[in-house]
């Protein structure tokens, strides 16, 4: 039978102000319905930018019968742009952890004795931590309980639609809410460009560099993102001992992704982002190749 939802509804805008309505009813597909998905429904057919914070009141679900038509923008690949660093032999990521050892199991000199003339193979072999290169958070790696790199969906890695906000490092360390401010960021990957990348694999890299303040990361979270990177050594202060961006971004399976590179490559939106690591079981950070997908319309 066909379902109906009704319900009342509370939007928050980034840039201040609000809308309310009461009673909105839609139809849907099945016998229920989120309250993720009514306000993600709600923003995209209304149109609405610059959305913060939704609120779903009084749902109900009813049968009777209604259509109308989805919106469904159409889009197409044109150009991928690396934005992860190279790992290799002696790479140090992050100050005090172990770099990778990275060498042949078995090279091609001693894989002749195993094959005939003129076929030769190479296995290679690695030993590192997890946090090497550009790499993933995910819940696991703060929480004991919460998941890890096998337990969580590919929609939360992938051709995720993407925006680019700009912080030289040079105007500030200190990342604030306010320079999230007046973005379109919901369900979106945000990616913030310092420019710190410039010091990778020096020792600058890794003392006073840009971060995010806890309010920063609790609007974020309000803002509903699906991922947050920076290009820089750490998305929290590690100048003390808390890690408050980690807690609040983690706690909402909010996907970080730490030392991006080249993303002065990008424009600031019209693209998709991924990082997909191995689907280790007990892991809660490993390195990704994490790239971007500059779409244009097909027309």
């Amino acid at each position: 039978m066909d379902k109906r939802v009704k319900f009342d509804f509370e939007i928050y805008f980034t840039n201040g102000g609000n809308i309310k309505g009461e009673d909105f009813r839609l139809d849907i597909a099945g016998v229920d319905i989120t309250d993720k998905e009514l306000a993600d429904y709600i923003v995209k057919d209304l149109r609405l930018l610059m959305v913060r914070k939704t609120n779903i009141i009084n749902k109900q679900i009813f049968n009777e019968p209604h259509k109308r038509k989805p919106i469904n923008p159409a889009k197409s690949l044109n150009l991928l742009i690396d934005l992860s660093h190279i790992i290799e032999d002696g790479l140090i990521t992050y100050k005090g952890l172990p770099a990778p050892i990275i060498c042949d199991y078995l090279s091609r000199e001693d894989s002749k004795q195993y094959y005939e003339e003129g076929t030769e193979f190479q296995i290679g072999k690695i030993e590192m931590v997890t946090n090497t290169g550009t790499y993933i958070d995910c819940p696991f790696h703060r929480f004991e309980n919460g998941k890890d790199l096998s337990g969580m969906e590919l929609e939360k890695f992938a051709e995720l639609d993407a925006v680019v906000i700009r912080i030289p490092f040079s105007e500030t360390l200190e990342i604030t809410e306010d320079h999230l401010k007046n973005y379109e960021i919901r369900n979106k990957a945000v990616l913030i460009h310092t420019g710190w990348d410039i010091y990778w694999r020096t020792d600058t890299y890794f003392e006073k560099h840009p971060y995010l303040t806890q309010k920063a990361a609790e609007y974020l979270r309000d803002c509903d993102v699906k991922l947050v990177g920076i290009d820089s050594v750490n998305i929290d202060n590690t100048s003390g001992k808390a890690r408050p961006v980690h807690t609040t971004l983690l706690s909402a399976e909010i996907i970080i992704v730490e030392h991006l590179c080249n993303l002065h490559l990008l424009p600031q939106e019209g693209f998709t982002f991924s990082a997909v690591p191995p689907k280790f079981k007990g892991m809660g950070t490993f390195p990704v190749r994490a790239f971007a997908s500059i779409l244009k319309n097909p027309d």
